[in-house]
């Protein structure tokens, strides 16, 4: 490629990079911000709400201790519809409830509370509406811009499309056009450090930039994204699991459930217990092994007590696998790391990119004038 088309390319990238970011930077700063304060999610949480997090030292309660004392904390209007166990002795246990009238008279999604209780005396520690509380929001605002239905996700999406291009091309621009590989990771690619720092830090965020960018993208189209994906592995159809009736009587008790499961699933811990439906007849359990974040699901058959394990179709492992690498779960504490720099960093480079902008059209401002002046010739 000849020097004067590559110069031109170049040029334009460097305008699509320029202007995209321009524009993009008040949805990408607070999209980007929130998505690295939910890496740890739960740590946030604790430091705002210390009350739900203050549990005591001892071997949790059965489920059904949990969620006796839950349901005595809700009163009438509420149903409890799953307990979920705390992966470690410094977290509460939880119960979710469900508002059964709501969702029974409009078909839409009930309101939902959290009953946090500690695990050891099953005391209940704090009852919260998750969806209005401070993580709640940051959650529904990184997913839709708390903008309801779908064209919330879709704004997200879009910008998630912007936020690849700026990564991608931020990777051609920094190239060197010069030297070699090695003179573009120098501190000093330029003469003042805004330039220096937007090079430097971009040039070693670009690609898992790239990678979260392209999830969230994702996450934004879930109804393109998941007919795309189920033409190349199979999905399991969505359920509307908040809105499914429970069964009035069941035949097995909370407790008789989970140690069927783990009498069958050697090696585990129970990480929650949903309850049985109408539709299902089947207690589903989600089994956790020791030292590890992988989660294994059985059923439990109300009536027999038969354990049967559901085996997730591959769509449904690479779709949770996509989820899991935006958010930063279920891949160690670097990539959690490296998430959250994807969450941080977007700001440092708008504030820099914007004084990388204003530096060169000054400068060419200055030489514009410069030129344009009249010029003085020493008298001969």
């Amino acid at each position: 490629m000849s020097s004067s088309v590559n110069a031109r390319l170049r040029r334009l990238w460097l305008n699509i990079h320029l202007w995209l970011g321009i524009g993009l930077a008040v949805l990408l700063i607070p999209i980007s911000l929130s998505g690295a304060l939910l890496v740890w999610s739960d740590h946030v949480d604790a430091l705002v709400n210390p009350g739900r997090y203050a549990v005591t030292a001892g071997q949790p309660q059965p489920p059904s201790a949990l969620l006796a004392g839950a349901t005595s904390a809700l009163g009438p209007g509420f149903q409890p519809i799953a307990v979920r166990m705390p992966e470690s002795g410094r977290w509460p246990a939880t119960v979710t409830a469900r508002e059964q009238r709501r969702g029974e008279r409009t078909g839409g999604r009930p309101r939902l509370l959290t009953v946090y209780l500690d695990p050891a005396s099953g005391r209940v520690l704090d009852t919260a509406e998750f969806r209005n509380s401070l993580v709640g929001f940051m959650h529904r605002f990184h997913e839709n811009l708390t903008i309801p239905q779908y064209s919330g996700r879709a704004v997200v999406g879009w910008a998630g499309v912007g936020m690849l291009l700026l990564s991608l091309s931020g990777i051609y621009l920094w190239w060197p056009r010069t030297a070699g590989f090695r003179r573009g990771l120098r501190w000093r690619r330029a003469p003042n450090t805004p330039s220096n720092l937007h090079h430097l830090f971009g040039f070693w965020i670009a690609i898992p930039l790239a990678i979260v960018s392209a999830t969230g993208v994702y996450l934004g189209f879930p109804q393109q994204a998941r007919g795309l994906l189920s033409s190349v592995a199979p999905l399991t159809p969505p359920q509307r699991a908040f809105n499914a009736k429970l069964l009035a009587a069941p035949h097995i008790d909370v407790d008789r459930a989970k140690d069927i499961a783990q009498a069958a699933v050697a090696g585990t811990q129970v990480a929650a217990i949903f309850l049985p439906t109408q539709a299902s007849q089947a207690w589903r359990i989600q089994l956790r092994a020791a030292d590890s974040e992988s989660l294994t699901t059985v059923l439990v058959d109300d009536r027999s007590g038969v354990l049967s394990q559901v085996k997730p179709r591959s769509g449904d492992t690479i779709a949770q696998w996509i989820r899991w690498i935006h958010e930063g779960s279920h891949s160690g504490v670097l990539w959690q790391l490296l998430v959250f720099l994807c969450g941080v960093l977007p700001t440092v480079f708008a504030v820099t990119g914007t004084m990388i902008w204003l530096r060169r059209r000054k400068t060419r401002l200055f030489r514009s004038r410069v030129s344009a002046a009249p010029q003085v010739h020493p008298a001969e």
